[in-house]
């Protein structure tokens, strides 16, 4: 089977393996920016055959996790509102808010659905015409461009009862922040695969000309993740800092131009709040001027209660990889999968979750 099995064949993988046990490191921390990147590694148990001086850190690859508060209790009002049936992700009803979550709102008598597309929300619009239908839509740039082409097809359709509310957010702007910040020392960043896709590798040339920390884009199979930490640390090893590209079967110098161009017809960008950051400039994306007649945050007014946060909760900082999930209080005691107190252990690409199916 192209392109899977190649990057399981064990004597390929073990022959990286070999090679990667062989530097010479210490104290050298590297961080994933993708979900996928870390449920993947902890899965395949790569840390465990990581050189000894090499700490793997995971950044704010879970959009359903760095979604904020301030978004989720929005997106609750608008489901309070009359005639609305509010869609979203499955992930995100699970998420706790600053008061309850959705799916407690829906068990109260709230018409929240979950869809697993924005295409299915249009199609729930279509078939719902006395109500409005609002899509919550949360993701990165993976998930833009499939928002932008639903928006485009109500318009074609002249679909009056389908609106968005907007969370999308731009990962290199995180990146940006987090490498700011500087509460971690990073030596090294395994780019993320899927969004990368979309962006181009070029979007991540700052961080070595600006950062001097090197970049390689990985794919998301075991020999893909061994392969980019190796060149990772070769990078280290020899004090270079270039920006590589392992998942080149996928990844473009410019990206996919297409999604790119739909993406920016129907967004432009705007600040945006991040769970663990606060609001960032330039950091998301909402609906063009020419599509407001779609856009939730203009059609409708709606009261906003002050915004909270579980103080106990530490998905924040795990976001930055200032914390590892098993550095949190409630991991696995008060916080489960089966009742998540933060979205770090709800979504499955979230932290948290990750380190609890997979962290031994």
């Amino acid at each position: 089977m192209k392109y899977i099995d190649e990057f399981r064949d064990q004597k390929k993988i073990q022959k990286v393996i070999n090679k990667i046990k062989d530097y010479s490191v210490h104290d050298i921390s590297l961080m994933e920016f993708c979900g996928g990147h870390t449920v993947a590694i902890l899965k395949y148990g790569i840390r465990q055959v990581m050189p000894a001086g090499v700490v793997m850190l995971s950044g704010p690859g879970c959009p359903i996790c760095v979604t904020d508060n301030s978004e989720l209790d929005k997106a609750m009002e608008y489901a309070m509102l009359d005639r609305v049936i509010l869609s979203t992700y499955g992930d995100m009803l699970r998420v706790p808010g600053s008061y309850k979550s959705l799916s407690q709102l829906k068990a109260e008598g709230a018409r929240v659905v979950f869809v697993y597309s924005p295409s299915d929300a249009l199609k729930l619009a279509k078939n719902n015409k006395e109500s409005i239908v609002i899509f919550f839509g949360v993701g990165f740039e993976t998930s833009a461009p499939a928002l932008a082409a639903t928006v485009l097809k109500a318009k074609s359709d002249r679909v009056d009862n389908f609106y968005v509310y907007s969370a999308l957010k731009l990962t290199p702007v995180a990146a940006r922040a987090i490498l700011h910040m500087a509460e971690v020392k990073i030596h090294g960043i395994l780019g993320p695969g899927h969004v990368t896709t979309i962006i181009g590798l070029d979007a991540w040339s700052f961080i070595p000309s600006e950062f001097n920390i090197p970049v390689v884009v990985s794919g998301f199979e075991p020999l893909d993740i061994l392969l980019s930490l190796d060149m990772l640390l070769t990078q280290v090893a020899k004090k270079k800092a270039h920006l590589e590209n392992e998942y080149a079967r996928s990844v473009t110098a410019q990206g996919n131009l297409k999604a790119l161009e739909i993406m920016y017809q129907v967004f432009e960008i705007k600040d945006c709040a991040w769970r663990g950051f606060g609001i960032l400039s330039k950091s998301g994306l909402k609906l063009k001027e020419e599509f407001s007649d779609f856009d939730a945050e203009k059609n409708f007014v709606i009261p906003l209660k002050p915004v909270h946060h579980n103080p106990g909760c530490k998905c924040a900082e795990v976001l930055r990889g200032v914390l590892t999930p098993s550095e949190c209080p409630l991991f696995k005691q008060a916080c489960t999968p089966a009742q998540p107190i933060g979205p770090c252990m709800v979504s499955p690409e979230g932290s948290c979750a990750a380190y609890y199916y997979y962290g031994k």
